[in-house]
């Protein structure tokens, strides 16, 4: 078996320091599921700043963290922590994968269908809160899509020989999705109408709740993407959201794509949807639609 080792770790995005060590240990779990990998263990690393905060808050993190770790069957091996200004959690997991089965973000072929398996908007809902203007019902949907774990997701997608996966985190849909075919002999259309999204998430935008994180996404990869005239304005601000703990974006053949979806429904992620296709022009480059 191969090992697969990865290191994520962030600032606070929600109030509640439980919640909080959750999402932080789902996010970090996320790049070992999107290579078809089972994580088995982790070390946690945290910057806390002990002169203005009480221990009793890192106490809930670690808690918390620890909780999705038992629900993902990883064990806790230690850790490293520091002093810090800024409050920091994160992990370094290390999991398994067979090395003739690890699914890369590129590899996509031409005919295969794109599935992502969480709504959108969580940085947008983030914001909102960080500015008093988010509802108890938007948030909760985000911390919900935020603590779950795409290990479900991984498991199905192993079943079909999937040809490309990527978790959809500090980029965004687009500029995840722009990691899979740059540099390709493929190119990519994206069904606007059929992309998943929080639903506040729309009047948050229009609202001007936009993360900064969401321009630079745009600036960076925005070269490469062509959009429709139809497609609105706080679409794109929801497709650039940085995410955090976002869903898996998977391109699997086009044969095996609904009954992927199909599985997936059935085993709770309701969510989960096609939302485009991979195509050989124009290469290296997005349509959205």
């Amino acid at each position: 078996m191969a090992m697969i080792q990865t290191v994520d770790f962030f600032t606070p995005i929600v109030d509640d320091p439980f919640t909080f060590g959750q999402v932080a240990v789902a996010n970090s779990l996320s790049d070992v599921y999107a290579k078809g990998g089972k994580p088995l263990t982790a070390l946690n690393i945290v910057c806390f700043p002990v002169k203005t905060m009480d221990i009793s808050i890192l106490r809930e993190i670690l808690t918390g963290g620890l909780d999705k770790m038992r629900e993902a069957g990883v064990v806790l091996v230690g850790g490293h922590s520091v002093e810090d200004m800024e409050l920091k959690y994160g992990l370094s997991v290390t999991g398994i994968i067979h090395p003739e089965k690890v699914v890369l973000n590129t590899g996509s072929k031409a005919g295969d269908k794109l599935l992502l398996t969480k709504p959108l908007g969580t940085g947008i809902v983030n914001t909102a809160l960080k500015r008093g203007k988010a509802s108890e019902e938007a948030v909760s949907k985000a911390i919900n899509y935020m603590i779950t774990l795409n290990n479900k997701a991984s498991e199905l997608m192993m079943t079909v020989n999937v040809n490309a996966c990527t978790d959809v985190t500090g980029f965004g849909l687009l500029g995840h999705a722009c990691e899979m075919i740059e540099g390709t002999n493929v190119g990519m259309v994206i069904y606007s109408t059929e992309v998943p999204y929080i639903k506040e998430a729309k009047e948050l935008a229009e609202m001007g709740m936009i993360p900064g994180g969401t321009q630079r996404n745009r600036d960076y990869r925005g070269d490469m993407i062509k959009i429709d005239r139809d497609v609105p304005g706080y679409l794109m601000d929801i497709f650039f959201d940085p995410q955090t703990s976002g869903g898996l974006l998977i391109s699997v053949p086009e044969p095996v794509a609904e009954s992927l979806v199909k599985m997936m429904h059935e085993d709770g992620i309701e969510e989960a949807a096609i939302i485009g296709e991979i195509v050989t022009n124009p290469k290296g480059r997005i349509i959205l639609k």
